[in-house]
């Protein structure tokens, strides 16, 4: 009877075990929590303050790896360094590529801007922060949606009606943000000084006038020809990071007696962000 007992048990804790998800960054952390709900145990790695480019996972991150069902990729640098050690670890772990059906934005060069000129180049590499833009945030919630679904048909109906409360606030956060830009001028160019906007700024018919490329700073021809360009463009606010180094941003802030906004990629709240970022374009 004990033996019986403790079987029973035993399948209605494995059944009413949760999904233990690994992912790379707190917007993929907000976008799994929206869709798994209380059915899925989510480990973020770069923990908040911390830059994808140089963040090494702690011991204790590495234990959630080791139990992990699913990985959630998102192709952040991060990833170019310890996916292929996280899958050496865990060999049963699933890697869910969330960038799948995205088409990635090459990150420009810097810009000639002798004498004003503005030719860009193309940059090697490819931006990474799709999440900027709602229509791919739409893609990513697809993917985990589906990876759910797939590995938990039981709680399909659950996931399904996250996932469709989920697009609708995408399609509100859209809605509320073109409302917002409605009255600004398309090609109206903003400065940020790590090139992060890309995706928000071409969803948008805006142009991001980036300080920092490829983790290089500017040299000093270069940038006078930005503070000519912000002047021109009659730029009112530079937005950084606090993941970096801003004391460059600060002396352009000042030079051109305009605000320094600190918001960040990483926020947990892409949302909120995304809204934010549009209201100080926007001038409101």
């Amino acid at each position: 009877m004990k033996k019986i007992l403790f079987i029973t048990l035993f399948l209605n804790t494995f059944i009413l075990a949760n999904i233990n998800a690994v992912v790379s960054i707190l917007p993929e952390q907000t976008f799994v929590k929206a869709i798994g709900g209380d059915k899925v145990n989510v480990s973020l790695m770069v923990l908040p303050g911390n830059s994808p480019h140089t963040y090494e996972p702690k011991p204790s991150q590495m234990k959630n790896v080791a139990k992990a069902q699913l990985y959630f990729a998102i192709g952040v640098e991060f990833e170019n360094v310890w996916l292929d050690k996280f899958e050496s670890l865990n060999k049963n772990m699933q890697v869910i590529d969330l960038t799948e059906g995205i088409e990635k934005r090459a990150i420009a060069s810097h810009a000639d801007h002798d004498h004003g000129s503005h030719t860009k180049e193309e940059g090697t590499g490819k931006d990474p922060h799709i999440w900027t833009d709602p229509e791919n945030v739409k893609i990513i919630s697809l993917h985990i949606y589906e990876t759910l679904m797939h590995i938990d048909p039981d709680n399909k109906a659950y996931y399904k009606s996250n996932y469709e409360k989920f697009i609708a606030l995408i399609n509100h956060t859209d809605k509320q943000i073109k409302q917002i830009l409605s009255q600004t001028a398309k090609g109206t160019k903003f400065m940020v000084f790590h090139p992060s906007w890309g995706y928000f700024a071409k969803a948008y018919g805006l142009e991001q006038l980036a300080v920092e490329i490829e983790g290089k700073s500017p040299k000093p021809q270069e940038l006078i020809g930005l503070m000519k360009e912000a002047k021109e463009e009659k730029i009112t606010v530079i937005f950084t990071q606090p993941e970096f180094s801003d004391s460059v941003a600060k002396v352009m802030a000042n030079e051109l007696n305009i605000k320094v906004i600190k918001v960040s990629p990483l926020t947990a709240d892409w949302s909120k962000n995304l809204i934010t970022i549009a209201n100080s374009i926007a001038g409101k």
